[in-house]
């Protein structure tokens, strides 16, 4: 580390010297850090190539399942979404006891009921949670992915969230193979219920099974809206709205 003494004071970094100030004074150093190449091929690195590995692989197949669930996901979602499904997706991979450092994935962690259960109940949106909004019970048909209510009272069994006038319900099912990245998804019928205190029984049927290896997962969708002249508007830019796996088969 060197001091800088001169009359011009300069801060930034100028090909491999880098000039700051701290404390009043101005210094400046070498840039510093281990050269790529050794990262990929000095044994002593092994492991931040096996970690390096295993993190990329986490994100993609979070990338993988943002992707495979559609058009939902740009209708309820938060800023830190890939950031929190990378989490979770390394906490599945981790899961695979089966492959060596370095190329445990996914695909066998998700395939074992504690990966299943990592994943279940995600919502992608952080800001609006699926079990602190919907207060009541619900039927899922896992071999349809039909989602079916019983005398549901949006005003009493909804936390909505102000300004809202109507609530609109739709359900996915999605088939998701992570090792090959194939995937299908099917889309219910949109249930769009006034916020009153008249009961309704909506139901809530996929378009069809999707077909495919890997495994199901079963998604419920809760939209906000505010009716102005006979129109309704999503409200606040969708800020409100849930997107939550519900099941993962």
């Amino acid at each position: 580390m060197a001091k800088t003494s001169g009359i011009i004071k300069i801060e930034g970094t100028i090909e491999d010297l880098t000039f700051y100030k701290k404390d009043g004074q101005n210094f400046v150093r070498k840039k510093g850090g281990i050269a790529k190449e050794r990262i990929l091929n000095d044994p002593n690195f092994i492991r931040t190539r096996e970690n390096g590995s295993e993190f990329s692989h986490s994100a993609s197949s979070g990338k993988i399942l943002r992707t495979a669930v559609g058009s939902l996901v740009f209708k309820a979602k938060d800023s830190k979404l890939s950031s929190r499904l990378l989490q979770t997706m390394a906490g599945i991979k981790n899961l695979d006891t089966t492959s060596a450092r370095g190329l445990r994935n996914v695909s066998n962690g998700i395939a074992t009921a504690e990966g299943k259960q990592a994943l279940k109940g995600f919502d992608f949106n952080n800001r609006a949670h699926l079990k602190s909004v919907l207060f009541a019970p619900y039927v899922l048909d896992n071999l349809t992915g039909t989602i079916s209510f019983t005398d549901l009272i949006a005003a009493e069994q909804f936390h909505f969230p102000q300004g809202a006038t109507h609530i609109a319900l739709q359900a996915a099912f999605l088939n998701l193979d992570f090792e090959t990245q194939i995937s299908e998804v099917t889309y219910s019928n949109i249930a769009n219920l006034p916020i009153n205190l008249v009961a309704s029984s909506p139901v809530l049927i996929p378009t069809g099974v999707p077909t495919g290896t890997g495994v199901q997962l079963y998604l419920l969708m809760i939209s906000f809206y505010q009716e102005v002249n006979n129109v309704q508007y999503s409200l606040r830019n969708e800020e409100y709205n849930i997107l939550n796996i519900i099941e993962v088969l």
